[in-house]
């Protein structure tokens, strides 16, 4: 094989415009490895589906170019694919057509996942007219991480990435509530991992879910507005909003409370709230504090047993102006997993998933599958009609703290 140039091939997809980064790059890796095709297929927002964004074929840009409805996607459910997001290990088989260097059958098929920091964007598939070795399968792979970037960047610039994703049409609510989540649902960093799902309701319920990295915390959010809608949306904006901007002005977690609740009376009607969960992570000390405003009890995998953190329960956010919130601490040993879960996921119609049972069963897999297989078992349990939205957290945590160059713990006041 072609030795991969992953420099040249970034100055190329420098050199292009955002919309036709993905094509280039699928071209140049076709010249280097004297690949048949390549394609690149990307996760649909269900995460039950990829679908073919780009690659050598040009028809594939010109049927993204025509919009979403022709943009072919394969169901995932036992699939190849599947097997490739799910495990994060690459596929290599050969190829169906028998085709290979002089028709003697030793061509091959290899699809490797494109992820970044443990969020599965998709996959990347070759045709390729020989068989690649170990080493071969490897540089393969490290051209898709590659890949993960340029889609990161470039997905910045264009809807073209969000077209392909869309199974089927956003309505308003689900629209403003899509921009209130992070941009990647999963994040791997060393002492943590932190994975995200939402199961939106027929009508969506106003949750959401977030989260974000400083030099030395952690912060995750998880929230759950009153009503359906575009009214609930709209009460989830103020809220996670509001706690974004007193984040990033580097606020203490009691006071951004404060300020998020002051700012969704401000902004509502009287008797609308939302419920939600604010958390901070010391990634120094592995103290984990927490605000509980009305919302479902965290739960903790810790040795296999699965448990309650009771917590006092403060009032939803937006009820009474002017009230202060009470920040609760507990210590985090490495191997435990907290999971934080809006009502949606215990509602009446769901009562047949249980979730302490679901965490022991998967106390094994990884927190991005964590979160997959109960969005899977709620659906399950409500006959796909799910009343209010369903949304679960799973944070692992990894690590003990990390310490100075006099070997004391390097910790920063909550």
């Amino acid at each position: 094989m072609s030795h991969i140039d992953l420099r040249a091939l970034l100055d190329l997809v420098g050199g292009s415009s955002p919309v036709e980064a993905i094509d280039v790059m699928a071209d140049r890796l076709a010249v280097m490895l004297g690949a048949d095709a390549v394609y690149f297929l990307i996760t649909d927002l269900s995460g039950r589906a990829v679908a073919r964004f780009g690659g050598t074929d040009a028809n594939a840009a010109r049927e993204r170019e025509q919009g979403a409805e022709n943009v072919p996607t394969v169901e995932l459910p036992g699939t190849v694919y599947e097997q490739v997001l799910r495990s994060q290990e690459a596929d290599l088989s050969p190829r169906a057509d028998g085709s290979g260097d002089g028709g003697n059958g030793d061509g091959a098929r290899l699809i490797v996942p494109v992820t970044d920091r443990g969020d599965t964007i998709g996959v990347l598939e070759l045709e390729l007219p020989w068989y690649p070795d170990a080493e071969s399968v490897r540089e393969i792979a490290d051209a898709a991480r590659t890949l993960a970037y340029v889609v990161v960047a470039c997905r910045r610039h264009t809807d073209l990435f969000e077209w392909a994703q869309r199974s089927m049409p956003f309505s308003l609510a689900a629209e403003i509530q899509r921009r209130l989540l992070p941009g990647a649902f999963t994040c791997e960093a060393g002492r943590f991992t932190v994975a995200g799902w939402l199961e939106p309701a027929n009508a969506v319920g106003g949750d959401t879910f977030d989260y974000a990295l400083d030099r030395d915390q952690l912060h995750v959010s998880i929230t759950d507005a009153v009503g359906h809608d575009v009214h609930a949306a709209l009460l989830a904006t103020v809220l996670v909003g509001s706690l974004r901007n007193s984040r990033r002005s580097d606020v203490g977690l009691a006071e951004q409370a404060a300020i998020a609740n002051d700012a969704l009376a401000a902004h509502s009607p009287v008797g609308d709230f939302v419920t939600g969960q604010l958390v901070r992570v010391d990634l120094a000390s592995a103290e984990m504090a927490i605000v509980n405003a009305g919302h479902p009890f965290p739960l903790r995998v810790r040795n296999g047993r699965v448990e309650e953190i009771e917590l006092a329960i403060e009032m939803p956010f937006g009820i009474e102006p002017g009230r202060a919130f009470t920040v609760q601490r507990i210590t985090l040993e490495p191997g435990d997993r907290i999971v934080l879960v809006t009502d949606g996921m215990l509602e009446r119609n769901a009562e047949d998933l249980d979730v302490e049972a679901t965490l022991a069963r998967t106390a094994a897999l990884h927190p991005r599958e964590v979160v997959y297989v109960l969005g899977e078992a709620v659906l399950h349990a409500t006959e796909q009609n799910l009343r209010d939205d369903a949304t679960v957290v799973c944070l692992d945590w990894n690590g003990g703290p990390v310490t100075g160059s006099d070997g004391t713990p390097v910790a920063r006041p909550f």
